[in-house]
């Protein structure tokens, strides 16, 4: 499908987020993005036309989208992201990572539209100690993981000619509360900060990751597609680079998960094979030292 088959607006949902308030800033000319989000009122984000719509909820789907008229593809970001939360909230986060993902799947099905639907890392174990490749087996550590994979797994039966799964990583942008933040927030609080070096993975802006995925709905993706900046690191080396291209002097030390402990368990490595989808675009994101730099000159 090439960008000429765009015919109408892009539904954009979970647009109040860090990546669908990104995808609104950064469609390509000629394409009109129509953002939803679950949120009645989004923070900073009045580029939010339709908010209040429950994705998990097949009539609400149908009434978004019969209201909408000609939509002509949806990008599906729109996720249950709190990792640690949602082993506590297991129905809810299935709720919206798989239940939803799969009504917009088949709304998009029933149409005859393309489908980009953006899934994690999570879905691996973290025990491989080379990138992983779109078709590696999955095997999720988590309810967070469980249920983004279940989504997949229900889009892809929903809308098997359709659809296209960009699994990403590690995400921080200008809106939302990522890594990146954090660090700066509590580095103006504390002396010293402790943070894990035992998990490697590839950070990723959405200043990088939202056109990715823009260029894989214009160039007619269909499949599973990994998207990520380059090369890898851990949290340590993340927030150490932060603080140090942010001008901050406060200490940054290493520790293990072990000494870390959070409810949600977490792949140790996870960085993830991005070649399929440079071949299409003809380019890479950004290396994530450049893509940190670039975000944190322009937050």
């Amino acid at each position: 499908m090439s960008h000429g088959a765009l015919h109408g607006p892009v539904l954009v949902t979970g647009a109040a987020g860090m990546l669908g308030s990104q995808l609104l800033l950064t469609a390509p000319e000629g394409i009109e993005p129509i953002g939803t989000d679950l949120a009645e009122s989004p923070a900073g984000n009045p580029e939010v036309a339709r908010p209040g719509v429950d994705l998990s909820d097949t009539a609400s789907v149908e009434a978004l989208l019969n209201e909408l008229g000609r939509v002509s593809a949806i990008l599906h970001p729109a996720a249950f992201t709190a990792v640690d939360r949602a082993e506590s909230e297991e129905a809810l986060a299935r709720r919206v990572n798989a239940y939803a993902a799969e009504n917009v799947a088949l709304a998009c099905a029933a149409r005859g539209i393309p489908m980009v639907l953006v899934s994690t890392d999570f879905v691996f174990d973290g025990r491989k100690r080379s990138p992983y490749r779109p078709d590696d087996p999955t095997s999720p550590l988590g309810v967070y993981g469980r249920t983004k994979l279940e989504g997949e797994e229900l889009a892809r039966a929903a809308h098997p000619d359709g659809l296209c799964v960009v699994r990403t990583q590690w995400l921080y942008g200008p809106r939302g509360t990522h890594f990146p933040g954090t660090m700066l927030r509590l580095a103006a609080e504390r002396d010293e900060l402790r943070v894990v070096s035992d998990q490697v993975g590839s950070p990723t802006s959405t200043l990088e990751f939202a056109p990715a995925l823009w260029d894989l709905l214009r160039l007619g993706a269909r499949g599973t597609y990994h998207a990520a900046c380059e090369g890898r690191a851990s949290w340590y080396d993340l927030a150490a680079l932060t603080l140090q291209l942010a001008g901050k002097d406060t200490k940054v030390s290493p520790c293990t998960t072990a000494e870390f402990p959070r409810p949600a368990p977490r792949p140790a490595f996870s960085v993830l094979d991005c070649s399929r989808t440079t071949e299409l675009r003809g380019r890479a994101l950004a290396p994530w030292r450049v893509a940190l730099s670039d975000y944190l000159s322009n937050p």
